[in-house]
């Protein structure tokens, strides 16, 4: 119940009062430097007080518990979730007395697991690289602690109440700020709770509004088969019961490396701290903005800030490792440069293939390890499952004659060091110190293996030219 001492006041009587009314903003560096006709326009989701868009489903969602009878006083929450709808359960939980479990994977900055923590909350990491049936899944551990703990989960993949958030905030606040005027709206896509709320208003006003995805390589939304990437928030290997194609005019793929150019781009140039799902969807904003008309309003969905992504995709060095950025001419590249004619740039081995498979790889090409990856290239990161090395083989062999038919991922060793493409030479060497070989990563995904015999060589080549 209202304090009636605030009364005429400006003073919110909670937190959760001040959920939704996020501001619109014109990116007009942006538009100069790209040049663009349209006018864009990005919705600041980062002033909901958990600092993400996800404050208004968790409040919905929960309110809608409880008139339900599902969540009861002293009740525990339970889901999985990248990190910013724990935030906004967070917040509602402890405004009305509930304790919260939350469910992540290991992709996730540890920021976020940080911050839920700070909310009193348990935070439990699962491995990204498994399907969403496998027991280790955020998703099975999710379902199973629900069991197990008789809580409340509220499933944001599944629950109406999730897009009907959006459909009653979002959208009427949209048509309400550009005066009607929207002529397309750009989103990230995951729980596609936000697109598809926020679209069903906004046709309902105006049909003719287009409504664009966008959606990380990868994810299965832009026909990808779910393999793993490493934009967190958005995109999924499966589609959520919220997915509703026949809103959305367009899909667009956005790859990794330039998710998280865009959000260190954008975040430099407007002044605008921006995540890599915020980078995602003004990517693709963009390309619809260069074939648009000087009449028409672009209105970029904004999840959340940049913040939680500090020790990520505004780290030099965590950019670097994956192959992201680029240090100079004497570069881990160099060497793969001078070898390509002689030697693909990645060999594995499947983690199913035989030991003799693995042995007889190496030797055929003369290298001494292979990396173990999940699937078929191009790999993600989180595919390498592992590694094979011969000295490791020689000696499970010599124990076991046996071994040389079992699978690679019986015997498979831990993963090769990661070095990015464009890091410099020297910090090779010096990885090369404790390791015989190092996995190197472009734009996120493995590329090659580079050993202390490839810089030797290169060396060498070096010298004598």
């Amino acid at each position: 119940m209202a304090d009636a001492r605030l009364a005429g006041t400006q003073i919110a009587d909670s937190v959760i009062d001040l959920f939704g009314g996020t501001p619109l903003v014109r990116m007009k560096r942006i538009m100069e430097v790209e040049q663009l006709p349209a006018v864009l326009a990005m919705k600041m989701e980062t002033t909901n007080p958990g600092g993400s868009s996800k404050d208004r489903p968790a409040l919905e969602m929960i309110v809608a518990a409880e008139r339900e009878g599902l969540l009861t006083p002293g009740g525990t929450i339970v889901e999985p979730t990248s990190g910013n709808t724990g935030v906004g359960l967070a917040i509602v939980a402890a405004q009305r007395g509930y304790s919260c479990v939350f469910v992540m994977t290991d992709k996730v900055a540890p920021e976020k697991i940080s911050l839920l923590k700070a909310y009193g909350a348990e935070v439990i990491v699962c491995p990204v690289a498994v399907a969403p049936d496998d027991p280790r899944s955020y998703y099975s551990v999710a379902e199973r602690l629900t069991q197990e703990r008789n809580a409340f989960r509220p499933n944001q993949y599944a629950n109406p109440n999730n897009p009907l958030s959006h459909y009653k905030t979002t959208g009427p606040e949209l048509w309400e700020q550009t005066a009607g005027r929207i002529t397309h709206f750009v989103a990230g896509a995951g729980t596609c709770g936000s697109i598809t709320g926020t679209a069903r208003y906004l046709k309902e006003q105006n049909p003719n509004i287009k409504i664009i995805a966008a959606d990380p390589e990868g994810s299965v939304f832009s026909g990808g088969s779910g393999r793993p990437y490493l934009v967190e928030g958005v995109g999924e290997d499966f589609f959520p019961a919220a997915w509703a194609p026949e809103l959305y005019d367009e899909t667009i793929a956005i790859s990794d490396a330039e998710s998280f150019r865009m959000a260190r781009y954008v975040s430099q140039v407007e002044g605008i701290l921006i995540g890599g799902s915020g980078g995602m969807a003004v990517a693709a904003a963009i390309q619809v903005a260069k074939r648009a008309t000087p009449n028409d309003i672009i209105v970029i969905f904004n999840p959340d800030s940049g913040r939680g992504y500090l020790s990520r995709v505004f780290d030099d060095d965590w950019m670097a490792n994956f192959g992201f950025l680029t240090e100079g001419e004497l570069s881990v590249g160099a060497v793969l440069e001078t070898r390509t004619a002689t030697l693909d740039n990645l060999l594995y081995v499947n983690p199913t293939e035989t030991v003799r498979a693995a042995i007889e790889r190496m030797r055929a090409n003369g290298v001494s390890q292979l990396p173990v990856c999940k699937n078929t290239p191009p790999f993600a990161a989180a595919e390498v499952a592992g590694s094979v090395d011969e000295l490791e083989l020689m000696e499970a062999i010599a124990a076991d004659g046996s071994v040389m038919d079992t699978p690679v991922e019986d015997v498979m060793g831990k993963h090769l060091p990661t070095i990015g493409v464009g890091q410099k030479l020297e910090l090779a060497v010096e990885m090369l110190h404790t390791s015989p070989a190092l996995l190197v990563l472009s734009g996120g995904r493995p590329l090659s293996v580079v050993t202390r015999t490839d810089i030797l060589t290169y060396f060498d080549a070096q010298a004598n030219t």
